[in-house]
Parts: structure tokens; C-alpha cells; sequence
């Protein structure tokens, strides 16, 4: 019998590419997002995919996806929590409703659904969790305060986390993507500004235009697809995977910070 992964985010990116990936590999796929309507060109439900409404900030809606990738595939192996999107923007110019909506979102929507899966997994005392955080969990780059914030949290939960579910035959990993080419630079991104605070545009344009070249030039999704598809299936207890190399994003923090 296949394994089953469900996958938050799944509309587009890295998401998209590594429900194709799973797919391809002969897994059942629960292909999960905000709105399945905007995916109907490729997530269709199938002999092995299962497309479902779900919203990370709306914990019946996890439950529900949950449920119903039971009641089709019978188990849920592995768990991929994928959904997110970044803040962008002076931390001056930001409003207290972005800020909770970023952490809501990046934090909670994370905690909200590992917490649901949780049950599950321990119950069968055997999966993966993965957790898509950021080389941005690790380093920070200028503009992004706000989402750092929220990677370098996901870091910490999901490294705490390991330790707890060890004992129940449940790993847990970390994905960390340098600059990838996806719709995080364009859909994914809120950008904030303040008409009263003009004195940030020039550095806001400035780096804006370096952080945009850095994704036009870099790898696309697949790349951190593969990435996820070795840490759900390599059998190790190893945390961190990093996917695009270290030194090209570390490269980028120095041009783009200059």
C-alpha cells in the first residue's frame, strides 16, 4: 500500500512541485490550500490525490483535511507544512494587524496544524514532520524583521519538537531553502509602506531590487522538493536540510545588504 504525505500550501511553488514530486513517486498525495479552485489545472482528485480546502489560521479546516485523508488513504505517513508567506518592509511602517497575520500564519498556522497531526502519528508511532522554515531562520537579511522573526521561531519549535517525539517512532525535520524561484517574490509577499516615513524608500527601493534579482536568478521549487522528498524518505533522525548552497545565499546577504 502507498504512503500517504499531506502537504500545506500546495497551490503553487515549492508546494506545488513537491506534491508532483511525491505523486510521481508513487505516493498518496493530500494536496491541501487555501483555495483547491486555483490549482485545478494540475491538483485533481484521483486514484492517488486527494485535494482539500485547508487553511492553516482555521483549525476545523485542518481537522476536516484530516479526517478525510484518513477515511481515503486510511494513514497519513508523512506531514509537510509548506504554507507561508512573507512581510516585507521597514518594521516601522508595519501595523500590529500585518504583524499578527504574519505570525498567525508562519507561527501558529504551523503549531496549528502539527498539533492536530500529532494524534495521529503518535497513534501509529511511526512518520515524519516536516517543517518548511527558511535559511532565513538562520541569518537575516534587511526589510524582513518580521518574517525572520517567525522562521527563527519555527526553527526553535520544530528542534525542540524532535526531542519529544523520538520516543513514539516520530521524526521530525527542518527544510531551510536559500533564494528560490517561486511566487514568494511577487503573490507571497505583502509589502508594507507608510507615506508619513518616505525616508526608508530609497534603501526599501534600493534592496527590493537586489532581493528581486536574487529570486529571478535562483533555482525554482523542484529544487527544495527533492530536498523534502530525501528528508521524508532518507530514515534518518537528521534535523536541517538545507536546499540551494549556503554560500550563494550568504553571498547574497552581502550584496544585498550593502
Amino acid at each position: 500500500m502507498p504512503n500517504t504525505v499531506l502537504i500545506t500550501g500546495a497551490s503553487t511553488g515549492i508546494g506545488r512541485d513537491t506534491a508532483k514530486l511525491f505523486h510521481a513517486n508513487g505516493w498518496n498525495v493530500v494536496a491541501t490550500m487555501r483555495t483547491p479552485e486555483k490549482a485545478a489545472d494540475w491538483a485533481v482528485d484521483g486514484e492517488r490525490m486527494l485535494v482539500q480546502r485547508l487553511d492553516v489560521t482555521d483549525p476545523d479546516s485542518i481537522a476536516l483535511a484530516r479526517d478525510n485523508a484518513v477515511a481515503r488513504f486510511g494513514r497519513i505517513d508523512v506531514v509537510v507544512n509548506n504554507a507561508g508567506y512573507g512581510l516585507v518592509g521597514p518594521f516601522e511602517a508595519t501595523e500590529h494587524a500585518q504583524v499578527a497575520r504574519q505570525i498567525e500564519t508562519n507561527v501558529y498556522g504551523v503549531m496549528h496544524v502539527t498539533r492536530a497531526m500529532l494524534p495521529l502519528l503518535r497513534a501509529q508511532r511511526s512518520g515524519v514532520l516536516i517543517n518548511v522554515a527558511s535559511m532565513g531562520g538562520r541569518i537575516t537579511f534587511p526589510l524582513y524583521s518580521v518574517y525572520h522573526a517567525t522562521k527563527w521561531a519555527v526553527e526553535g519549535f520544530t528542534e525542540s519538537l524532535q526531542h519529544e517525539l523520538r520516543q513514539f517512532g516520530v521524526r521530525v525535520k527542518i527544510i531551510e531553502p536559500g533564494p528560490i524561484k517561486t511566487d514568494f517574490y511577487d503573490r507571497s509577499m505583502d509589502v508594507v509602506s507608510r507615506p508619513d516615513l518616505s525616508m526608508y524608500d530609497r534603501y526599501v527601493t534600493r534592496t527590493m531590487a537586489k532581493m528581486q534579482r536574487a529570486g529571478a536568478e535562483a533555482p525554482d521549487g523542484t529544487l527544495v522538493a527533492r530536498v523534502i522528498y530525501r528528508a521524508a524518505t532518507d530514515g534518518s533522525t537528521r534535523l536541517r536540510y538545507s536546499a540551494n548552497a549556503t554560500m550563494i545565499l550568504v553571498s547574497s546577504t552581502h550584496a544585498i545588504c550593502r
